[in-house]
């Protein structure tokens, strides 16, 4: 294929490309629940069809207070966006500063932000014989280089690596000690929700919790997205960009999927199991390692053998997608990143593994 993609779930163009119907393939690159839509989601989108005559509502009230009530958090406390790249985006131009600091490997998007901002970018990148572990010692050092804001994910994306409130805390005080504002990325943090460091970020002006209703919720093509954060920056953030960005049936989706507490449970629990039962069959080919995570992924590392672009292309001919994650700053070559899906699925990936790796 001519082009290189630099993000997983490109299955329309791929399936173009096989000359396949997108339905015919198994995608393992984009994060997704496998467990698909919520019924209530469905049936919801279905009863807003009509409503489509009007413009959306731009408060987004009704979403914003059942974000409130899930998180125990003020309505005023959040924004609503079109996914919460759109706040990515947003973001450089109402920070003060010109200096960023991201903690790699992670989402390549924030790079693209700042970039279109002209902002001056640096990396203080992990180490995969580390398990992606901070340095916090090595990071306050580095803080002390006079940076205007700092990136973090947490769980790390593509690693999935798990830092503790503990940790975060940490890290949110020495930003507070150095003028470093803290982007917080949580987009995976639904799947480990008592993790989250969104109560002490709302307090301040000094950070922002970014959140991602698509991945957990399996609705990645309505595009939905929000940020926490004090009301001072809400506001602020509430008026950048146009009106209406985000649409009736994303609104109406995001409330509905929220009241489902029985399918997010489940997505929970089935994640953490399938999750667990996935690493350890991974984890039986002496030419991988698989590194342990919280999300609903798994990186893995080709120790001997193939780059990553190789298996990928080798899968894509099966109907398999994964995540080549050579893009990713500090990783490898031999770095592919692979969603947690269903048994089935997950067995059909071990399977065509087993043909090309043995």
């Amino acid at each position: 294929m001519s082009h290189t993609y630099d993000h997983g779930g490109n299955i329309f163009d791929i399936a173009r490309h096989l000359n396949a119907e997108p339905s015919g393939i198994i995608d393992f690159s984009a994060s997704i629940n496998p467990l698909g839509l919520s019924p209530i989601v469905r049936k919801s989108l279905i009863c807003s069809l009509d409503s489509l005559v009007h413009y959306p509502d731009n408060t987004h009230r009704d979403l914003k207070q059942a974000l409130g009530n899930h998180h125990g958090l003020s309505p005023a406390n959040i924004v609503i966006a079109n996914g919460s790249t759109e706040i990515i985006y947003h973001l450089p131009a109402m920070l003060p500063g010109s200096r960023a600091l991201i903690i790699s490997p992670s989402f390549n998007e924030y790079v693209r932000a700042l970039g279109q901002h002209h902002w001056e970018v640096h990396h203080f990148t992990l180490k995969p014989e580390n398990n992606f572990l901070i340095d916090l010692a090595a990071l306050e050092h580095a803080l002390a280089d006079g940076f205007d804001a700092l990136y973090l994910c947490n769980p790390g994306n593509p690693n999935g690596t798990l830092y503790n409130l503990r940790t975060i805390e940490k890290i949110y005080s020495m930003c507070i000690a150095s003028g470093t504002f803290l982007v917080l990325d949580e987009a995976f943090m639904d799947f480990c929700e008592d993790s989250s460091a969104k109560r002490d970020i709302v307090k301040g002006d000094n950070g922002i919790v970014l959140r991602s209703m698509t991945k957990f919720f399996g609705i990645p093509g309505l595009r939905l997205g929000y940020a926490l954060s004090s009301t001072t920056m809400a506001d602020r953030l509430d008026a950048m960009g146009g009106p209406w960005s985000v649409n009736t049936l994303a609104l109406a989706a995001g409330v509905a999927a929220l009241q489902d507490k029985e399918h997010n449970q489940r997505t929970v629990e089935y994640i953490r199991q399938e999750r667990r039962s996935f690493f350890d069959r991974l984890s039986g080919f002496r030419q991988l390692k698989v590194y342990p995570s919280s999300a609903n992924f798994l990186l893995a590392e080709i120790t001997d053998g193939m780059p990553a672009t190789e298996l990928r292309d080798r899968l894509m001919h099966q109907r398999i997608l994964i995540r080549d994650c050579s893009n990713f700053m500090g990783l490898s070559p031999r770095f592919f990143r692979v969603a947690v899906r269903t048994t089935e699925e997950n067995d059909r990936l071990m399977t065509a593994l087993k043909r090309i790796l043995k």
